[in-house]
């Protein structure tokens, strides 16, 4: 049976409450992300470099919520031989290993533009520069592939070719790509158009990082994720206060996408606490004394009519019984560390104890 069938025949609540464990064990905590630069955020002229002057050019424009934003655009596509570059101000990586660009951009339907040329394009090409401080000019680097680091050719899923009263009705595309390993204080980043009419509208910098959790008992600190998108980076775990590991050293592995991944060992509670909250705390024993009552059976009373009673004890000793009941009859369960030993004892209740449950 598979199990989807598996689920069908068992109560919903709890097909859904195991699905949810399904789905915490195979992606425990999804990616933080910490943002190094993002084009929209500017409340003046970002400043960017372009080269060469006629190419392209920061413009106000709206973003998909009509806000005001700073844009790049450029629209050459009369003239062959395009390559008009335009380069973002320094970017410190703060630490991280793999770099994220998010970008925004809409891109004119080439075919329907009027008498253009065979050298019109849809695409654009993503660079990236590594450097240790902020040395830039206008020449410096060089604007061509080597120095410049290639990441990929931009293409867009929907361009448009509509024109209204109000201008140029555009489809935005959003596109994500990364690169690594990066290992300078910081970098840059050049967009690479070669004939095409389009707007870069917003540009999100940024890295992806696991995130504080608490998992099989221990806690896992925030962990950058690894230099390459496959990378499993290791995480030690420490075990939350009054809690020991077992089996084998805690880890976690957080993937290239800043997701934890792969529990390996746990941690328990020492005697005398218990888990609670998930296996988030380790909590003090209300009475360390008092063994755990699990379960109880009919008790023998001075009941002459010989019915039988049943009183339930519980660890806060909250009692739910009939004021005839003076003896009870509990099984009592006693757990220390790895053993587990049970019996059945007498409680004889006090006259106080008895008139509580009246």
């Amino acid at each position: 049976m598979n199990i989807l069938g598996l689920y069908s025949q068992m109560p919903k609540f709890t097909a859904i409450m195991d699905i949810i464990r399904l789905l915490w064990i195979i992606r425990i905590v999804w990616a933080v992300e910490d943002v190094l630069m993002d084009s929209t955020t500017a409340t003046a002229e970002l400043g960017w470099t372009i080269y060469p002057s006629l190419g392209w050019e920061e413009v106000s424009g709206y973003d998909e919520k009509m806000n005001t934003i700073r844009t790049y655009q450029v629209c050459n596509v009369f003239n062959a031989n395009q390559n008009n570059w335009v380069r973002t101000k320094y970017i410190q990586r703060r630490g991280a290993q793999r770099i994220h660009v998010e970008m925004k951009f809409s891109v004119r339907d080439c075919s329907s533009i009027p008498n253009v040329t065979g050298s019109c394009k849809e695409t654009f090409n993503l660079y990236y520069f590594e450097s240790d401080k902020d040395i830039a000019t206008k020449v410096y680097p060089a604007w061509m592939e080597n120095p410049w680091i290639k990441v990929d050719t931009i293409a867009a899923d929907e361009s448009f070719s509509q024109v209204d009263l109000g201008g140029r009705v555009m489809k935005i595309n959003t596109e994500v790509r990364s690169f690594g390993p990066v290992s300078h204080k910081g970098f840059y980043l050049a967009f690479q158009d070669y004939g095409a009419c389009m707007s870069l509208i917003a540009v999100k910098v940024f890295y992806r990082k696991c995130p504080r959790v608490i998992q099989n008992g221990a806690i896992f600190e925030e962990t950058l994720s690894g230099a390459e998108s496959t990378s499993l980076v290791s995480a030690r775990g420490s075990c939350v206060p009054n809690g020991e590991e077992v089996d084998v050293p805690i880890k976690l592995y957080c993937n290239g996408d800043g997701e934890w991944l792969v529990p390996i060992g746990r941690c328990v509670c020492k005697a005398g606490y218990e888990s609670v909250d998930n296996g988030t705390v380790c909590r003090a024993r209300l009475n360390q004394n008092e063994d755990i009552i699990m379960d109880t059976q009919p008790n023998s009373t001075i009941d002459h009519l010989g019915f039988f009673n049943v009183i339930t004890l519980e660890m806060v000793l909250e009692y739910q019984a009939y004021d005839t009941i003076t003896v009870a009859q509990a099984m009592v369960m006693n757990v220390w560390e790895s053993s587990l030993t049970h019996w059945w004892e007498s409680m004889t209740l006090t006259e106080d104890e008895n008139k509580m449950l009246v």
